[in-house]
């Protein structure tokens, strides 16, 4: 059906908005996402997104329609089923997706998003993000050698998930090995061992429903889930020696399940409570602790984002699950400033973790001020010492640029709350919320631009009649 539904659509990549049929009269020239489509970088789009695809199959939707419905559903912040709704009922967001005439249907369906967020990698989305930039103006020779400011930092963008408990955990565990053993069985008609699954379970519920719980009663009720899982585990490897087959979504389960057991063990064993590359949920298992030491929550879990941030424009500068240090990327930061702009920037405001020895020599040689006092003792003079504070404190004002850049990705594009359960299409949602992010402060400034240009008109008229 689906199929069939797509040969009626035509697109084009260049479409103006003169030329969309609309049967009921005109389309605004003024509507934003007429403006916003002229934008987007269609064509570098269609490049990277055709890089991926072979002659050999059905044609694929083209870049435009891709890219445009996962911009349309980070703008207006719903569901993959509300974005093809929105879709077929919106002449502008048709003309946005490219589509040449109105039509009452969408040309993918909700399915269709998940392949969309898959088709987009971190660089291809860092390569959109990068054109969707005003260019530099080139540099002369009567600029300063340093110019600009670069803001950098770093944050969490939590993922849809329970916050993770090991009680909880484990009983998940020991609910899906249980299924496994019964999937296997049922199969191979074999008989099933006894689990204790009921006893397994009122343990469980025993330490889940009570309000106060003491150390001695959490370890006890851990240490009997992690016999249930060794039991349910020894089972299946049993079944596995007899000749009993699994399916490659079991062996994935299997092998996830095993490797939270042993993490569980080893912290239990160590009375510790933490361990590299800790699982933290069973569907995600990419999702790691990010610790952030901030009021609301110290840890959070999700991927961990790395920006920076000139004249209000993000640049992605890097997106791992995994914890690191955001002063490794600091050289590389600085040294993309310089090759985009031609020369380094005059200051750099980052908080208190970019400042080592290492970063501090680089900033002092190359001439670039970095936030902060410089290391060693004050100096005696006490103006200097004045004028350093209110240095820094008006550099601390400044930096706060990217904070806000982090609240409103978070409360208005979805940053706050990644929905998606994949880890490359958990990559993408964040990157097409920077990408939404940047064409919005692009529609901002011509809006500004544009009441510029009729002010500017209108005042000498002003000032004959007065």
């Amino acid at each position: 059906m689906q199929l069939g539904v797509r040969r009626m659509y035509k697109w084009d990549r260049q479409i103006k908005i003169e030329d969309f049929v609309f049967p009921f009269g005109k389309l605004d020239t003024e509507n934003d996402w007429v403006k916003l489509a002229g934008l987007v970088p269609w064509d570098k789009a269609e490049e990277l997104y055709a890089a991926r695809f072979v002659n050999n199959g059905h044609p694929a939707h083209p870049a435009r329609v891709a890219l445009g419905a996962l911009i349309i559903k980070q703008r207006l912040k719903c569901s993959d089923e509300w974005t093809v709704k929105h879709v077929s009922e919106n002449p502008y967001l048709q003309f946005f997706l490219g589509m040449t005439e109105y039509s009452n249907c969408c040309p993918f369906g909700a399915s269709t998003m998940v392949e969309f967020r898959k088709r987009f990698s971190e660089d291809d989305l860092a390569t959109i993000l990068e054109m969707t930039i005003p260019k530099p103006k080139p540099p002369n020779d009567e600029d300063p050698p340093n110019q600009g400011t670069l803001i950098v930092d770093a944050t969490c963008c939590p993922a849809d998930i329970a916050y993770p408990q090991d009680i909880n955990l484990l009983d998940e565990a020991r609910r899906k090995l249980e299924k496994i053993i019964d999937e296997v069985c049922e199969t191979d008609e074999l008989q099933k061992p006894r689990t204790y699954r009921r006893k397994a379970r009122k343990d469980y519920l025993k330490l889940a429903k009570s309000k106060k719980r003491t150390g001695k009663q959490v370890r006890s009720a851990i240490k009997k889930q992690l016999q249930y899982i060794r039991r349910d585990i020894e089972y299946i490897v049993g079944f596995v020696q007899e000749g009993a087959k699994l399916t490659q979504k079991q062996k994935d389960l299997l092998n996830i399940l095993t490797t939270l057991y042993e993490q569980q063990r080893i912290m239990f064993e160590t009375r510790s409570h933490s361990i590299a590359q800790r699982i933290v949920n069973i569907s995600q298992p990419h999702v790691r602790p990010i610790v952030r030491g901030k009021a609301k929550a110290k840890t959070e879990f999700g991927a961990k984002l790395h920006i920076s941030l000139v004249d209000g424009y993000a640049r992605m500068e890097r997106i791992s699950f995994e914890a690191f240090n955001e002063a490794e990327d600091f050289f590389r930061i600085v040294g993309r400033y310089q090759q985009h702009y031609g020369r380094y920037p005059a200051r750099v405001l980052a908080d208190k973790l970019y400042r080592n020895r290492d970063t501090l020599a680089f900033c002092k040689e190359n001439e670039i001020h970095l936030t902060g006092p410089p290391l060693g003792r004050p100096p005696k003079d006490r103006e200097l010492t004045r004028l350093a504070k209110r240095q820094e404190y008006t550099d601390l004002c400044e930096r706060n640029a990217v904070e806000g850049a982090f609240g409103t990705g978070k409360t208005a594009y979805g940053l706050g709350r990644i929905a998606a359960h994949l880890k490359e299409t958990s990559i993408c949602v964040i990157g097409i919320a920077l990408l939404v992010m940047n064409l919005e402060k692009r529609l901002r400034s011509l809006l500004r631009y544009f009441w510029w240009r009729w002010f500017s008109a209108l005042s000498p008229l002003i000032q004959q009649t007065s």
